[in-house]
């Protein structure tokens, strides 16, 4: 089977677009033309391949064709500025998933080496970040999955270490009895969003299950910092985010000595890009030097 390219490019534009109308748009040609290359497409594969919603997301099958997709160009682009056929063509782009904490941290310092290449950065909690890899959105994801994704090669990267916190004027409120269970269950706690676990990991590893707090959603890392600093709740902070602020005294340790660690791993596609190589090795060295 031959699947047309054009067909392909169709389809990433319009996940990358979201919708039949802005894909056409980016594509230069009208919406029915969008629309005939992704039905040829699907009746040739003989599967449904988009959910045609607000924004239009992948099936299943879909998801095989958007990774080959984005596969080729990103291929095609190699080959272009290897040649230096294109100059505007020949900027790679790499498309990365990485969870919140470590964007904050250390994974934008250590790209900020690497000018001549254009980022793409979607958020995802590190025990999720691989489904990107698996429906064609990410090339490479910083991920608490050791398993490597079909089509992908995986590394260690080192482990995210999380202390339990509170500003002192939340202790002196909620806490005035010290951390126990029956102060852990009344203790408001901030929480990044409905898929982060690390705050819920620590009362179990504490009190065992059932122990269920008041929360607050604040679904940015900056902000959840500084939420958990101004006294909404306690919080598991990464210790190089909180390291500063136990150290002016603007936080304090919940339960001295008890740590939340997060292994995680780097995944990338297995496509000999030199673009995706130079992120790799960025990264691992980043990893290496600020990570446990």
């Amino acid at each position: 089977m031959e699947l047309n390219s054009d067909q392909l490019r169709a389809l990433c534009a319009v996940i990358d677009q979201g919708g039949f109308e802005a894909a056409a748009a980016s594509l230069h040609v009208t919406p029915s033309a969008i629309s005939q290359r992704i039905k040829a497409l699907e009746k040739q594969v003989g599967a449904v391949l988009l959910r045609r919603g607000r924004p239009a997301t992948v099936t299943e099958p879909g998801a095989v064709l958007l990774r080959l997709a984005r596969q080729v160009a990103a291929l095609e682009t190699d080959a272009v500025q290897r040649l230096g056929l294109d100059e505007a063509a020949g900027r790679p782009r790499v498309q990365l998933v990485v969870n919140a904490d470590s964007l904050a941290t250390w994974v934008l310092p250590a790209l900020a080496a690497l000018p001549d290449i254009s980022f793409e950065f979607t958020l995802e909690d590190q025990d999720y970040s691989a489904d990107s890899l698996r429906n064609g959105t990410a090339m490479g994801a910083v991920t608490s999955s050791p398993g490597a994704v079909q089509g992908c090669s995986v590394e260690p990267l080192g482990t995210m270490r999380y202390q339990p916190v509170a500003s002192p004027a939340f202790i002196r409120r909620w806490l005035p009895e010290g951390w126990n269970a029956a102060s852990a269950a009344t203790a408001p706690m901030v929480v990044f969003n409905r898929k982060d676990s690390l705050q819920q990991r620590f009362l179990r590893d504490c009190f065992g299950p059932g122990v269920t707090p008041p929360h607050h959603f604040v679904p940015a890392s900056w902000d959840f910092l500084q939420a958990t600093r101004l006294g909404f709740g306690w919080a598991v902070l990464p210790d190089l985010q909180a390291g500063p602020l136990l150290a002016d005294g603007s936080l304090v340790l919940l339960d001295a000595g008890r740590t939340v660690d997060v292994p995680l791993f780097w995944q990338q596609w297995r496509v000999e890009l030199p673009a995706l190589s130079r992120v790799a090795e960025a990264l691992a060295g980043a990893a290496g030097r600020e990570l446990c």
